[in-house]
């Protein structure tokens, strides 16, 4: 005897299944269940556009990115790169309320050679800004010159008398000690994504893509960023002094060495 097929067994909450306010209105349940998935595919929709809309809106948000991520293509800067905080001997100069001289040219940069070891630098190219954003790239770099009180910016470039390096010295004239601490620091990583430009672009100018490094150093109130390299972008070889010509290039520190002796005298030794 063949047993009895079983029915399908449909739930009472289907059979049941409505929305009494458009029971109300006379759809059926069909009709129902029709408008319901028209309405689910019409909130899709919406959230779609809202989602559309929602980025359209940060779009402008997100162009500095897309500007940082282009200047980071093509802007030099430095593959390797170490940040020193300030020694005791600066203590003098620890805020710029102690040292409120500006900044000169003729100062910073009063040597036109430096020497070191069999490196001769000599100055090609320098230039003072009172905006410090002027010279460097990258949004961050620039937030964070705000954030230091950034007043100043000097910068020299150098050749070798050979034409064989270029150099570049940078002298930030910040708020105090910790900014200055704080910025040579947040360097070693935030050099990848910006860094100082070129006192007169299109004179010494370190190659796109070339191996070029660079250090930090905090000295009381300011921050000397030095930044080396070959002229032609290749790798440093056993010929190649990059110690003496980063020592070279140092000595336009100087100047800062010169403000420690006129603040406090007996604190800095004669260099």
């Amino acid at each position: 005897m063949t047993p009895p097929r079983k029915r399908r067994r449909t739930s009472a909450r289907t059979q049941n299944w409505s929305i009494p306010g458009l029971e109300e209105r006379g759809l059926s349940r069909l009709q129902q269940r029709l408008l319901v998935a028209v309405a689910s595919v019409v909130g899709v929709l919406a959230a779609a556009v809202a989602l559309t809309f929602a980025i359209t809106t940060l779009g402008n948000d997100f162009v500095p990115e897309r500007a940082t991520a282009a200047a980071v293509s093509t802007q030099p800067r430095p593959d390797l790169y170490r940040g020193w905080g300030s020694p005791k001997l600066f203590a003098p100069i620890a805020r710029s309320d102690a040292d409120p001289a500006p900044l000169t040219l003729k100062d910073v940069f009063a040597d036109k050679t430096l020497k070191e070891g069999r490196i001769t630098l000599k100055l090609a190219d320098t230039r003072l800004d009172a905006d410090c954003s002027a010279a460097v790239w990258g949004r961050e770099l620039v937030d964070r010159l705000v954030q230091a009180g950034c007043t100043q910016v000097a910068r020299g470039a150098y050749r070798s008398a050979d034409g064989r390096y270029i150099a570049q010295y940078t002298l930030l004239n910040l708020r105090d000690t910790a900014s200055a601490a704080a910025l040579v620091e947040s360097l070693t990583s935030g050099h990848r994504g910006g860094w100082v430009r070129a006192p007169e672009p299109g004179r010494v100018v370190f190659p796109v893509g070339g191996h070029t490094e660079a250090s930090g150093h905090a000295m009381g109130h300011y921050a000397g960023l030095v930044w080396i390299g070959r002229a032609d972008g290749a790798d440093p070889g056993a010929k190649d002094d990059f110690v003496s010509l980063s020592l070279a290039v140092r000595g336009a520190e100087k100047a800062v060495f010169r403000r420690v002796v006129a603040a406090a005298p007996s604190a800095a030794p004669a260099r």
